[in-house]
């Protein structure tokens, strides 16, 4: 069952709420990595593949990827192909660190989100994770997380 939303304080525009890592969510970023015109910019100097792996969930485990290199920049479910890096995380880590609530570099140094892979490559991409941030902004806005 869908529910809307009023955006804005003045706004009478409505947008449709989607919930936290399920397909409809899966299809809005994907989307969005693929308007991004400072992702697809990003992929031509960085590359990586990172797979989030999200557990204990609604709809129990979730696994999606960022993909990032030669040109382009891509996300969607499944694994990253070829994985970098790879991230596990219980649902109510997600949701802390989707919702602001838990930072993130406090939940990989408390062990919530277990990192394996290069760590170094993680660390060079950090200009495709700020760009990914603001991806994830205009998504969060219209995302429901229970």
């Amino acid at each position: 069952m869908a529910k809307f939303v009023g955006i804005g304080w003045h706004v009478r525009q409505t947008m449709r709420v989607i919930r936290y890592l399920s397909l409809e969510w899966l299809a809005a970023l994907t989307n969005e990595v693929a308007d991004s015109t400072t992702m697809q910019a990003l992929a031509a100097d960085h590359s990586i593949g990172v797979t989030q792996v999200v557990t204990d969930g609604p709809e129990g485990t979730v696994v999606y990827h960022l993909q990032v290199g030669g040109g382009a920049a891509t996300f969607g479910p499944g694994s990253a192909f070829p994985e970098d890096v790879r991230m596990e995380q219980t649902w109510d880590t997600a949701v802390g660190v989707a919702t602001g609530e838990l930072n993130a570099q406090e939940a990989f140094i408390k062990g919530r989100i277990l990192l394996t892979g290069s760590q170094q490559k993680l660390m060079e991409s950090q200009p495709v994770f700020a760009a990914l941030d603001a991806v994830f902004t205009s998504v969060r806005e219209r995302t429901e997380y229970r």
